[in-house]
């Protein structure tokens, strides 16, 4: 198994906690992204798209479902696949940060293992370049 990293560095003037808000709510990012993304199980917190919650990504048996591990209001969002899919000890981690010039830092980091040998940079560069898509969209939503 190989592991298979990347990170996305985007800053956009638009309020931290705006921002943090496409990306927490689970129907917002599924926008964001350009993919149906349906909470299938509530948070046990006072956001119910917080820790534990559970959201699925894509149509029938093509989807897959992300566990929401670790949400800190306004600074970071932490989840991994916890369905059957193609990777193994995958970790998505979104941290929001203020810049000097007062603008909204996304640091976006994913990194899993491939399951089937040499199939891993194919996932890693389609999802790169979803969440990339995805990202520059963030003005629109805000």
């Amino acid at each position: 198994m190989a592991t298979h990293t990347f990170e996305i560095d985007e800053t956009f003037d638009i309020p931290r906690s705006k921002v943090f808000a496409l990306f927490a709510d689970h129907h917002s990012f599924g926008k964001l992204l350009g993919a149906p993304v349906k909470r299938i199980k509530d948070s046990n917190q006072a956001d119910p798209n917080g820790l534990g919650s559970v959201r699925r990504l894509g149509i029938g048996p093509i989807g897959l479902e992300e566990t929401i591990t670790c949400f800190e209001p306004d600074l970071l969002i932490e989840y991994t696949v916890t369905s059957f899919s193609p990777i193994r000890n995958h970790l998505g981690r979104i941290r929001f940060e203020d810049t000097p010039e007062g603008h909204t830092r996304v640091r976006y980091r994913i990194s899993f293992d491939d399951v089937v040998p040499f199939t891993g940079k194919l996932v890693s560069a389609a999802l790169e370049q979803a969440i990339r898509r995805g990202i520059r969209q963030v003005p629109k939503f805000a």
